[in-house]
């Protein structure tokens, strides 16, 4: 069983993401996506609370969605991109951490610790 974190970064501003909607899914037998955990950056770009402590996840294909419109709308900033979908597989224990730098015209991601 796995855990999952995530933060997000602007790059743009050189500030974490505060008050960006996550939503955490798992991929189904039929090939839908099924909510399993949402909340919002704190002003740290982190969502400690995620989910529940000491819950482990099985393994599987997940997807994190950023809903980063509203974000770039505060801070009156044009974006390319309304949402960011991350999806990515959990295939042993562990940890997995999910990054994202963001600005308003591109983005990455990576595995972190």
């Amino acid at each position: 069983m796995s855990t999952i974190s995530t933060h997000i970064l602007d790059t743009a501003r050189g500030k974490p993401a505060r008050g960006i909607r996550i939503t955490l899914q798992r991929s189904t037998a039929a090939h839908e996506w099924e909510d399993i955990a949402m909340g919002s950056t704190n002003a740290d770009g982190r969502v400690p609370d995620l989910l529940p402590k000491d819950t482990k996840l099985a393994e599987g294909i997940y997807r994190i969605r950023f809903d980063v419109s509203a974000y770039f709308s505060e801070h009156r900033t044009k974006s390319f991109y309304p949402y960011i979908e991350v999806v990515f597989e959990l295939a042993a224990d562990g940890h997995y951490h999910v990054p994202l730098l963001l600005s308003p015209w591109g983005y990455s991601t990576y595995r972190g610790s």
